[in-house]
């Protein structure tokens, strides 16, 4: 993803170089950890109890009690006995490992509810309908459109991942954007920009966030005023940004012009399948079906809207006031879903069957995202595991990089963790895929450098989200792109000063959290 309701599958010609599909990716990954539970010897920690500011116990990791253990298994690519996990048991063993309450069979059952009922949610095109009744009203205002789509967008990107389905709203913006006296570059910023922003930035985002602080242990939607202060301060940056890249077009003599000038070399980069149809392209997306019933904003979107944020309230008062944890918050999505399929059942927008396929085709679109996170946990168990005080390979190897790390000092490590994670994205471009991968690693590595793990996390989600802005393995911003007739190398040249301030700024947020305490 990033996590988000529908897969854009972008055709590609048989000379055009492709990165190598995630599973491939890690299936290399699985080899490689094979080759090194056998070189590394395992080792241990033990843990200790501390007391935080606030009063609370944490146990966390002791640094100063590595030690090798005698044993060691050797290299393993099958055990019958289903005892250890090797090479070819990794990607059921991790599947099934752990329980309801997180690991890897809890975690992969969350993203495929919440999958379909967001699948429910975005079938019925009340979102839809809003905002083209939004760009309806306000077309001939820009002062009030702009600001208002980029601070939607943002917002659907902080509140539910929305990702990929910026592409539907581009092929709708391109053509208004165009008459408005703006461009395809315009429609690009407004939609999957913002979204990328609020994604990176988010406090609640069930594919990102709430994977990653389950993984790392911390409290589900901790650090929420942090993180909706942060998500103010990066949105207006991204607004100002469009705001000036638009009094810039504003400027120009003539607006088709201003579109050549930005799109050279548009038709080599916009797949096929987006030139000809492209609603095709956008399976789970219901684009073309949305647009059809997008005429008009209608007492049924205006319920489905009501109960949608009503059902976010409630997610939100779970976690804060009674502790939800994955499973509940599973629940309050499913019932959401069904509440909101109850509501455009009887405003004759969708037939039960509907609903229900609905459901099937938004879980099956985050399919690929489930089953990464458990082969993921796979390849943590042929390293022996994640448990520091059982023998793994891992502990070896974050108390190496651990060591190395603390010799640095405490901003400069988490820094580096940020960095990591930004370049690992270019790679597995999966929200949650991702945060299952790394953030194994990166939480006891956390304790061993000083950090806390809420730090850990928020160096994951900018890293992770802000890299979906130029990394060319983003199928999202290569689908929008192609919509909006620009080339990719003519968008990073565009975007290249602004992702470098965004950068810069993750690593100041990232800074400060390290010197509050953000925990």
């Amino acid at each position: 993803m990033p996590s988000s309701l529908s897969e854009v599958r972008l055709q590609h010609s048989p000379s055009t170089p492709r990165m190598p599909d995630a599973f491939v990716i890690l299936f290399f990954v699985i080899l490689l950890a094979g080759l090194v539970a056998w070189l590394v010897p395992a080792g241990t920690f033990d843990t200790k109890q501390i007391t935080t500011l606030d009063g609370s116990v944490k146990t966390v990791l002791d640094a100063d009690s590595f030690a090798y253990v005698e044993q060691h298994r050797g290299f393993v690519l099958f055990d019958g006995s289903g005892e250890t996990t090797g090479i070819a048991n990794y990607a059921f063993d991790g599947m099934v490992s752990g329980d309801k309450w997180g690991a890897a069979v809890g975690v992969i059952a969350f993203i495929l509810i919440v999958g379909g009922a967001f699948g429910i949610v975005m079938q019925t095109g009340a979102i839809n309908n809003g905002i083209m009744a939004l760009i309806k009203r306000y077309q001939h205002a820009d002062n009030l459109l702009l600001p208002a789509l980029f601070l939607l967008f943002s917002l659907g990107g902080a509140v539910f991942g929305m990702g990929e389905e910026a592409i539907a709203f581009c092929i709708v913006l391109v053509p208004l954007m165009t008459a408005m006296g703006y461009n395809g570059i315009m429609a690009v910023l407004v939609t999957y920009v913002a979204t990328q922003i609020g994604f990176a930035t988010s406090w609640m985002n069930p594919f990102s966030v709430a994977i990653a602080q389950g993984i790392a242990d911390v409290p589900l939607m901790s650090g929420q005023s942090f993180r909706m202060t942060i998500w103010g301060v990066f949105t207006a940056a991204g607004l100002a940004f469009t705001l000036r890249y638009a009094k810039q077009l504003k400027a120009q003599h003539d607006s088709s012009r201003g579109i050549e000038s930005v799109a050279q070399d548009a038709s080599s980069f916009a797949p096929s399948s987006l030139k000809s149809s492209p609603s095709s392209s956008l399976p789970g997306s219901h684009a073309q079906d949305n647009s059809e019933r997008a005429q008009s904003f209608s007492t049924t979107d205006k319920l489905i809207l009501v109960a949608f944020f009503a059902c976010i309230c409630w997610v939100m008062w779970g976690v804060i006031i009674h502790a939800y944890y994955i499973p509940q918050i599973a629940s309050q999505f499913f019932c959401m879903g069904i509440i909101i399929g109850a509501i455009a059942w009887c405003g004759k927008r969708m037939r039960m069957n509907d609903i229900s396929a609905a459901f099937v085709s938004g879980a099956q679109s985050l399919l690929p995202a489930a089953l990464i996170v458990g082969m993921a946990k796979g390849i943590v168990l042929v390293l022996g595991g994640d448990d520091v005080t059982s023998p793994s390979v891992l502990n070896t190897l974050l108390h190496h990089t651990g060591t190395a790390l603390a010799q640095t000092g405490t901003i400069i490590s988490a820094w580096l963790m940020l960095l990591f994670q930004s370049i690992f994205n270019f790679f597995i471009a999966s929200g949650s895929g991702q945060a299952a991968i790394t953030m194994p690693l990166m939480a006891p590595l956390s304790d061993l450098v000083g950090v806390t793990r809420q730090v850990a996390v928020l160096a994951f989600q900018l890293g992770d989200g802000l890299t979906n802005l130029v990394i060319p393995t983003s199928a999202s911003l290569i689908g929008c792109l192609g919509v909006a007739g620009v080339s990719w190398t003519t968008w990073v040249k565009f975007i290249a000063k602004f992702f470098a301030c965004l950068f810069a700024l993750a690593s100041l947020t990232v800074i400060t959290a390290v010197l509050i305490g953000l925990s």
